[in-house]
């Protein structure tokens, strides 16, 4: 039954909130802090307040007596720690102490040192007799530090509670701890030292309101107080748990469960029903318990000794003291522990007829044998329970994840909605088994043969991982092939892998374009195309780059590539494709490469580029002017019809653009060259046409007789009666002038009204700005921009 405490009240007070508490040694005093800033001492033998202080405006979190120097510390919210003398109530020190809140103070017993902890995760330690002055910052908490207390047997040590979820012992003079006791699921609020002298004890509490009792010697939890703790000294077992074949050992306090299963299935995380029935008590603790190899025998360890029982009757078969027990692969020998220097091994079940005695005599060498082991790699986490199934180490961590590590990979198996405890790994139903603190029993599937798998391929064994391959599921080979690729193995992988986006990658890693194109075309993605593409450019398959670049419509890859391989007919079949989706840039530079100037012009002209059109046919097609800058005039008209009259026609008013026979001539000349296909290799021979003067070569040629230029045919719409105000210059002779007298002289007249009419032209902002911007051309792009 519990404890009952027989607790008189002595003082009563009503105060704002009050956040530490503190009894002076000798006098009948108890120290308040409270949450209003203020600091007030009560004497409990007479209810009244007998000093008071004001520290600050904020919470004053802690505060102890001094004795030894009539003092009262504090620490507050505002990162200070005061100094106060309790007799004259002057404030005769103060100092910032950290950067977040102060949370605790500790006053050393002898020396002349204050601790402080703080919401700043440090720990730090100051020298009153130097002036206050810091003398060592203790780190390694990861959260606020809630308490510190020091050891009342060894003043030279003090332990610490943090909201991180640990408990940290330390030494002064040392920056690490010396060690760290965990355990707890929540923040750990306070933490004390048992006072007594017989036992090493450390006691904490924390938000998962739990009180937790640590032999800090041990390092190990040997009480855990929660407030409906299951009554002592029972013994249950539980039956009817529907797994196969298997058996789970279960201890919590002193319950203990065996737990027998059928065959169902059983979905992962899923709670197994048990049905459970009193068995009898035990006599200890028990901190461990364990099946032997076959199942026959079950040992439970606690509190210095073992008891070995049958696993069905639970009847005593065998006990003595230990610290730990193991069993051996034979069922019938263990082996134990006592102490730090005594080990038995090959115990029997049986009277011990058969032991030996290990005793250390002298340890010359420091703790451990370095060359005992090789390290193969270290995971970063803290790591609650594990156990090993062959090379392979399964473990659940402080975050409520179950991992497996294996040859330098961590493997996700599930995420935990609560703090869980492996059990054991059962192979023939491919299931790990872990239960809470309630003894609730989940599990989890994981294929055996995919650890083995993982395991001979870190033995290197490879024909043997080839004769286990056949019996991992197939929905695992992804896994496993992405386990062989981290450990280097990618054509191993490639073979193993089912996933076609995993095999895709590995095919272009391992340069394998038969695969890699069988799967580019099932899957018929452009990124797909693309990553081949590359890969075969970079073998020399150049056929093979222009059909992924095909696929993937990646024409400005086509068009470098037809470009670097001279190969013209794949321009022109280039050019055309392009043309036909709208890809109007790649399209003209294909054309214009080829000498196609028809195709450009109508490229142009199709996508509305009139101005362009208009310059380009003035440039290069010279007999083409006429016709778009009618289609120009036509549509600059519909913004500015006097802006669009003003566009003059080179073959009409021949004074304003002098040259323009020639360039007709130089456009005939120089056709036949166009027309004419050179090979790639010729390029140096054939100089550039920046050098070049075409309408002198015409000229020569047309000397020397090499060339004659041949006027094109009038098309019927030149010879169609042509309205007043486009006048053919060759007409204007026989055209009455205004006043209806003929004169030779008015050709000179229109040419001067013309240049009037151009030179006086006034167009509105809004219409000028519209025009210009139809001449732009986009100078980001390499070619001119017709999309």
């Amino acid at each position: 039954m519990p404890l009952r405490l027989d607790i008189k009240r002595k003082l009563t007070a009503r105060s704002d909130r009050v956040k530490c508490c503190d009894l002076h040694p000798t006098e009948p005093w108890m120290l308040a802090s409270l949450y209003n800033g203020h600091v007030h001492v009560w004497n409990h033998e007479t209810n009244q307040n007998v000093k008071s202080f004001e520290v600050c405006d904020l919470p004053v979190r802690a505060a102890k007596f001094v004795p030894r120097k009539n003092w009262i510390v504090t620490g507050s919210d505002d990162m200070q720690v005061c100094v106060f003398n309790y007799n004259t109530l002057e404030r005769f020190h103060s100092f910032e102490a950290h950067s977040d809140y102060v949370r605790c103070v500790a006053v050393h017993p002898t020396q002349p040192f204050l601790l402080t902890s703080s919401d700043d995760m440090l720990i730090k330690l100051w020298n009153w007799e130097k002036a206050w002055a810091c003398q060592q910052v203790f780190e390694g908490h990861t959260h606020y530090v809630m308490q510190i207390v020091i050891n009342p047997k060894d003043n030279n040590t003090f332990a610490s509670a943090s909201l991180d979820r640990t408990v940290k012992v330390w030494q002064l003079g040392s920056a690490s701890p010396n060690f760290t006791l965990e355990g707890h699921e929540k923040g750990v609020n306070c933490v004390d030292y048992y006072h007594g002298g017989d036992k090493p004890y450390l006691i904490s509490g924390a938000d998962d309101r739990l009180v937790k009792i640590w032999d800090y010697q041990n390092k190990t939890c040997v009480q855990t107080l929660e407030s409906e703790a299951m009554s002592p000294q029972k013994w249950k077992q539980l039956s009817e748990l529907a797994i196969a074949k298997g058996q789970l050992d279960l201890a919590q306090e002193c319950l203990h469960e065996a737990q027998d299963y059928g065959g169902t299935e059983i979905k992962d995380g899923e709670r197994l029903p048990v049905a459970t029935k009193d068995m009898g008590s035990c006599e200890i603790y028990p901190q461990t318990i364990a099946h032997n190899p076959n199942g026959r025998f079950v040992v439970v360890c606690g509190d210095g000794e073992y008891i070995i029982y049958t696993a069905m009757a639970l009847r005593n078969k065998a006990f003595g003291s230990a610290q730990e027990f193991v069993w051996a692969q034979d069922s019938s020998e263990y082996a134990i522990r006592e102490g730090t220097t005594y080990i038995k091994a090959n115990l029997k079940t049986m009277p011990e007829d058969f032991s030996f005695l290990f005793t250390i005599v002298q340890v010359a060498s420091g703790d451990g044998v370095e060359e005992a082991f090789d390290v193969l790699g270290e995971v970063n986490e803290s790591v609650r329970t594990g156990l090993w199934v062959g090379d392979c180490f399964i473990y659940t961590n402080s975050v409520n994840r179950i991992n497996y590590y294996v040859g330098g990979e961590i493997v996700t198996v599930s995420h935990l909605d609560r703090t869980m405890y492996l059990l054991g790994y059962v192979a023939n139903d491919n299931r790990l088994y872990l239960t809470d603190k309630e003894l609730n029993i989940v599990s989890y599937n994981l294929q055996l043969s995919v650890l083995e798998y993982q395991t001979v391929v870190m033995r290197g064994d490879f024909e043997t991982a080839d004769s286990i391959l056949p019996t991992v599921p197939s929905h695992y080979r992804t896994r496993v092939a992405h386990f062989l690729e981290k450990q280097g193995f990618r054509h191993q992988a490639l073979a193993v892998s089912t996933d076609s986006e995993h095999r895709f990658e590995l095919a272009l890693q391992l340069g394998d374009l038969n695969i890699a194109h069988a799967i580019a075309k099932e899957a018929m993605s452009p990124q797909k195309w693309k990553q081949l593409s590359e890969l075969a450019i970079a073998k020399g398959q150049l056929d093979l780059a222009q059909e992924c670049l095909h696929e993937a419509q990646d024409y400005g890859g086509l068009l470098l590539l037809a470009t670097s391989a001279g190969n013209a007919d794949m321009v022109r079949k280039l050019g055309d494709s392009s043309d036909a989706h709208g890809k109007n840039n790649v399209a003209f530079l294909s054309y214009m490469l080829l000498g196609d100037l028809d195709k450009c012009l109508e490229l142009l002209i199709a996508s509305d580029r009139l101005p362009e059109a208009a310059f380009f046919a003035r440039t290069y097609l010279p007999s083409q002017v006429s016709r778009v800058v009618q289609l120009w005039r036509a549509q600059l008209s519909k913004v500015n019809a006097k802006a669009g009259q003003s566009l003059a026609d080179p073959t009409q008013y021949e004074n304003l653009f002098p040259g323009f026979n020639d360039s007709l001539r130089t456009e005939q000349y120089l056709s036949t060259e166009r027309k004419r296909s050179l090979p790639a290799r010729a390029f140096a021979q054939v100089p550039l046409s920046a050098d070049r003067n075409a309408v002198t070569e015409m000229k020569e040629a047309e000397a020397s007789g090499a060339f004659v230029y041949v006027p094109p045919a009038p098309k019927e719409e030149d010879t169609a009666e042509v309205s007043e105000d486009k006048v053919p210059l060759d007409k204007i002779e026989d055209k009455p002038h205004s006043d209806g007298v003929k004169t030779k002289s008015s050709v000179s007249l229109i040419d001067d009204d013309l240049e009037s009419e151009l030179n006086n032209l006034k167009l509105s902002e809004e219409n000028f700005q519209d025009t210009v911007e139809s001449f732009k051309l986009d100078e980001d792009e390499d070619d001119i921009d017709l999309s």
